[in-house]
């Protein structure tokens, strides 16, 4: 048991969550031999993904930020190809495009919302622009229906980056789906785990062959095992993104036990509402809208505060109380890497959300009484003199 120096009332912001069937799943990935990547659980949660999620191909990766990468080698991104990516949004989304030499557009968040602001997009378009990567952020869906319009419009890819969106949808089909590319994460704090872990979904069919070919190393070993190619040879660019068995044996454990997790998180997140809503209607702080076009998968629960004075003052109130809450992305564009090469546009709505967004713990074994002691931490924040608006 590793020794943890926590108050025993902590309550952390996220804690992983063991379905039930995990380790005997890894007991037997060891029994079995097979440790290295490719396979029996491997291509199980894989044939998944294509079978319930209409994929042309699903590719297990060792984490999302691997799946970015193989995207953007995929795609042949080459230096001084632009790539239109939001500014709020996790460090993976841009550096996959950046180790390919591209150059990164920033785009702007909606006014009410971290995704994308597709009315922004078509203006940041260029000859050198190769593909457009919207962030479901949170589990909320971007507007699709608009971006592969646009995309279509001006011969680009597109590429979802549904790290947060696994089980979420729009318009009835799967986030992650419908772009050419779909980027998953299974880390701990995703709602299905895999510990570390990710995938790349294939849904052009002119992408499927290649896409194995780079996941395998550049050779042909897949097809090669499958009996379709007389030799197993280096036949293009490729990386080790493949995870190990055990990664794909606990995830498996958690695909099996997918509907009773997305259940659990949904109780969860309407808890929350149903205790906030109120302050959010007198004024204390905003809570992000729901996408009338899809399904969220109940990710995250997430306050604004008003400033960013006034979000610092409420994570410390709350870790007075042993409650980790934490705030999220800080905008890409004005980041110590980046902020030299941005074009110098303001992105107001990314930079507001990163100084204002709250995350409120969310997890699976979150109990009823310790959701009341985050959620009357709130309150009694709020309730300081001066904070809650007179009604």
């Amino acid at each position: 048991m590793i020794p943890s120096s926590l108050p025993p009332d902590f309550i952390p912001f996220n804690r992983p969550h063991l379905a039930g069937p995990e380790l005997e799943y890894i007991r037997q990935a060891v029994a079995a031999g097979k440790l290295s990547g490719n396979g029996w659980f491997t291509q199980r949660c894989q044939q998944f993904f294509e079978q319930q999620y209409g994929m042309v191909k699903a590719l297990l990766t060792t984490s999302g930020t691997d799946a970015l990468e193989m995207a953007a080698l995929l795609l042949n991104i080459q230096p001084g190809d632009e790539v239109i990516v939001p500014s709020y949004t996790f460090t993976s989304t841009a550096n996959a495009f950046v180790l390919r030499g591209a150059r990164i557009v920033f785009a702007d968040s909606r006014p009410d919302h971290p995704n994308l602001d597709l009315a922004q997009v078509e203006a940041l378009i260029t000859p050198r622009t190769r593909a457009i990567v919207p962030v479901h952020y949170g589990g909320t869906a971007c507007d699709m229906a608009g971006i592969m319009a646009l995309a279509e419009r001006y011969t680009l890819w597109v590429v979802e980056d549904a790290a947060q969106a696994i089980e979420a949808t729009y318009q009835g089909r799967p986030l992650g789906t419908l772009g050419h590319l779909g980027a998953f994460s299974f880390h701990e704090t995703k709602n299905l785990s895999a510990g570390e872990g990710g995938m790349l979904a294939i849904n052009d069919p002119i992408l499927a062959a290649r896409a194995e070919i780079l996941w395998e190393k550049g050779t042909n070993r897949a097809a090669f095992a499958r009996g379709e190619a007389a030799r197993y040879e280096w036949v293009d660019v490729g990386s080790s993104f493949l995870p190990s068995e055990l990664n794909a044996a606990y995830l498996w454990a958690q695909l099996e036990h997918r509907q009773a997790i997305q259940q659990r998180r949904r109780q969860l997140w309407e808890a929350y509402a149903a205790a906030l809503v109120p302050l959010a209607a007198a004024g204390c702080f905003q809570l992000l809208p729901v996408s009338a076009e899809g399904q969220q998968n109940w990710h995250l629960f997430a306050l604004l505060c008003h400033t960013e004075a006034e979000r610092d003052a409420l994570l410390a109130h709350l870790r007075t109380r042993n409650i980790l809450a934490v705030f999220h992305y800080l905008p890409l564009h004005s980041s110590p890497y980046y902020t030299a090469r941005h074009d110098g546009r303001a992105l107001p709505h990314a930079t507001r959300f990163g100084q204002t967004l709250v995350r409120l713990p969310l997890y699976h074994d979150l109990q009823p009484e310790q959701q009341q002691r985050v959620t009357e931490a709130v309150e009694s924040f709020y309730r300081y003199p001066g904070r809650l608006p007179s009604s």
